[in-house]
């Protein structure tokens, strides 16, 4: 690289990082009635930012392929922080919220374009207590073996659709888990794929992060979802060598009910379940078919400020779940209200290589 190059990554970088953590702390830690003191605590990154890139220079043309890439993400970043100091204003709301986090997801898919390049963003796109593993960076270094990384199956946000992540160094001669996380209602895959791709990207995980048909997932009348994902796992199957003892379904808000809905079918080909700020109802498991309950592997993880679907949800469908015959381990975090909670992504895995 140009020294002008280097110099103005090394003044960049710093701050972009900066304002996506920031936008991620507050999507792991929105609450309502917090929602003030989550935005005091991320403090004002966007100034930062948009100081770094107010003396950016030009860059030789070689390099404007990375310059586009950081560019993008650094206005989604400031689009999404933009958005959440509106929604501290006059007439703004969760909806406001919401939207501005949209750009979270934006941002990341942008800058995991510059992984290869860029080793600061590669240990990024790692989980905090695995940026130092020398021999995980070493080896996410390597050339990127084909067919892995980051696959879309179809237009950005198009219902039905899939979005895969497979880890760059896949190799075909040995067995790997599965991760299918749903998202949540009127969400979809390609911006859920990323609550969960640091955690599969460090474990050696292949993720598949579909769509829902309709604009939630089918949790009563007509199922088309459950034959849909069945035809996105036959086509990975058949691409990637998977541990057929290691599938885990899972999935946060409309995501981790459907799981129940799905999941729970006599023909469902997931070997463990891992419903996510989830509803349920008790009939779910009077329905399911008695013998896939028995001793089916079911991991619940709900916050215990949640105001979608109060705890006390998840509370009875551990106990009823346990009187089926289920398998049940329960996760309660007390910090947590309806929001994805990465850090158990990685408690979810080692139950999945141990259950």
């Amino acid at each position: 690289m140009s020294d002008r190059v280097v110099d103005d990554i090394v003044a960049w970088l710093p701050s972009l990082l900066q304002g996506l953590e920031a936008l991620q702390f507050v999507a792991r830690n929105l609450h309502p009635p917090a929602f003030d003191a989550v935005m005091e605590a991320v403090g004002q990154p966007e100034q930062a930012l948009q100081a770094a890139r107010a003396g950016l220079g030009e860059w030789p043309q070689d390099f404007a392929d990375l310059r586009h890439h950081l560019d993008a993400t650094s206005e989604a970043v400031l689009a999404g922080i933009a958005g959440l100091r509106a929604a501290q204003q006059p007439g703004g709301d969760m909806t406001t919220v919401f939207r501005a986090l949209r750009y979270s997801p934006r941002a990341q898919e942008a800058l995991y374009a510059t992984v290869a390049r860029l080793p600061p963003v590669s240990s990024f796109f790692l989980p905090p207590a695995l940026r130092e593993d020398v021999a995980l960076v070493e080896r996410l270094a390597q050339p990127a073996a084909e067919g892995s990384g980051v696959i879309h199956g179809g237009e950005p946000g198009a219902r039905g659709s899939f979005s895969l992540y497979v880890p760059e160094y896949y190799t075909p001669d040995r067995a790997w888990p599965l991760v299918v996380a749903l998202h949540g209602g009127t969400g979809n895959g390609r911006a859920f794929l990323w609550s969960w791709l640091a955690d599969a990207r460090a474990r050696g995980t292949i993720l598949i992060a579909p769509t829902a048909v309709g604009s939630t997932w089918a949790l009563m009348g007509d199922d088309r979802d459950t034959p849909n994902i069945g035809r996105t796992l036959d086509m990975i199957r058949s691409r990637y060598n998977i541990d057929a003892s290691r599938q885990l379904l899972t999935g946060m808000s409309d995501g981790g009910t459907f799981c129940y809905v799905s999941g729970l079918r006599a023909e469902s080909p997931f070997t463990h379940l891992a419903p996510v700020s989830a509803t349920f109802h008790p009939l779910m498991a009077q329905f399911a078919d008695a013998d896939r309950l028995h001793g089916l592997p079911i991991h619940l993880v709900h916050g215990r400020l949640d105001w979608m679907f109060p705890v006390q949800t998840a509370r009875d469908a551990r106990d009823a779940l346990a009187a089926a015959g289920a398998n049940v381990t329960y996760r309660e975090l007390d910090d947590l209200s309806h929001c994805y909670p990465r850090e158990v992504n990685a408690l979810l895995l080692d139950w999945l290589d141990g259950c």
